[in-house]
């Protein structure tokens, strides 16, 4: 703890300073040990453990008993609070609703499954009555939740939106449906904000987070946090060029890697032999055995792959994070194992699968709690993280 020369009351702001970067990241990680703490805050352990004591009197704080790397340690968490956030996420087959409080602790969960192109009016109807009923479920109100996550297929201007869906700004509408301020992200983007809180990317300086479905997305974390750009753009790896002579893409270009690797064109590999299948369908397949589909995930973790290659060569993130349908089960991580083998600069051990189960509206929620929590940081209001 740095020593600040002058009047008691530069010490009592500096020990209020420690004390607000402190919390602040245990707001930001969930619940971190007090060795994490101090890597976290450049604190002493000493300082750490006598800031804890401190907000654990004051009732900010809570601590509870854990392990970490086979020893045994002090987790902190924040004190269970009234203020609520939400996550929410709605796929392209499902939709998921999360409600926590500022300790991360979920109070309630649903999902539900969709049809294929729902409409945007019927589906965030559905998310404003779901949203009603758990927080009359956990005793609260819409009055308590602060913010509202909203994580949803698509990238700048709608391309790769749901069906429809690029005409309307989901945020807005969601909104004056909840009357609650409502943040939008990317899929790619929540999984990437999940992992770095709650899951793999903990502790982890650059990442290239890919989630790949019935599209191809990405984005970038450095420090923990999301790399914004102009325009949005970044993370759009489902529009690097894989075919040149391909079929023409919704943006425009032609040849794509999202009309190389889709729903569609993955089961027209396999329509004649398999009939019509779903990508879960071919997936679950490869996982039990097929060769037929097993041949599709693997061509599609090919394409996936040599991109990945190409992005982690200009780049050098120090991790390669793989998420989403496509990548459940080991063909898939295998498969671009196999493809960073042939590519000398991009070491193979910087590949990842994802940990966090829903990750994608956990990062919702996590971005809803940014907004609405109480310890937000001047920097995050600024950024808009």
């Amino acid at each position: 703890m740095i020593e600040v020369p002058g009047a008691r009351g530069s010490q009592s702001s500096l020990r209020e300073a420690n004390s607000a970067s402190l919390v602040e990241a245990v707001r930001h990680y969930g619940q971190v040990t007090q060795v994490e703490l101090a890597a976290l805050t450049g604190l002493s352990q000493a300082t750490v453990s006598n800031l804890v004591k401190n907000l654990q009197a004051a009732g900010i704080v809570q601590t509870s008993a854990t392990v970490r790397s086979g020893r045994r340690a002090q987790a902190v968490s924040l004190v269970r609070s009234s203020d609520l956030s939400v996550g929410v996420h709605i796929g392209r087959r499902r939709m998921e609703v999360l409600i926590a409080d500022a300790s991360w602790s979920v109070t309630a969960q649903q999902r539900f499954p969709l049809p294929v192109e729902h409409r945007y009016d019927t589906t965030l109807d559905r998310v404003a009555m779901l949203l009603a009923e758990l927080t009359d479920q956990v005793g609260a109100s819409l009055n308590e939740v602060g913010t509202v996550g909203l994580a949803i297929p698509g990238g700048p201007g709608g391309l790769d939106a749901l069906t429809g869906w690029d005409q309307i700004d989901p945020a807005e509408v969601l909104g004056k449906r909840l009357g609650r301020e409502v943040v939008l992200v990317r899929e790619a983007e929540a999984v990437a904000v999940a992992e770095a809180r709650f899951g793999a990317l903990r502790g982890v300086g650059s990442a290239l987070v890919v989630r790949a479905s019935s599209v191809t997305e990405a984005a970038l974390v450095i420090d923990g946090r999301l790399a914004q750009s102009v325009g949005g753009w970044a993370g759009a790896m489902g529009h690097m060029v894989a075919d040149p002579n391909g079929r023409i893409c919704r943006c425009g270009a032609r040849g794509c890697l999202n009309t190389v690797v889709s729903q569609e064109a993955l089961a027209d590999l396999v329509r004649v032999s398999h009939g019509p299948l779903s990508l879960s369908a071919i997936v679950q397949r490869a996982n039990d055995g097929d060769l037929g589909c097993r041949q599709v995930v693997a061509h599609a973790a090919t394409e996936v792959g040599a991109r990945i290659a190409d992005a982690a060569t200009l780049l050098a993130p120090q991790r390669v994070c793989l998420s989403g349908p496509l990548t459940a089960g080991g063909l898939f991580l295998e498969t671009v194992e196999q493809v960073l083998r042939t590519r000398p600069l991009v070491p193979v051990d910087c590949l990842i699968h994802g940990e966090v189960a829903d990750a994608e509206v956990r990062g919702a929620l996590a971005v809803a709690g940014d907004q609405s929590g109480p310890w937000v940081s001047r920097r995050d209001e600024q950024d808009g993280q």
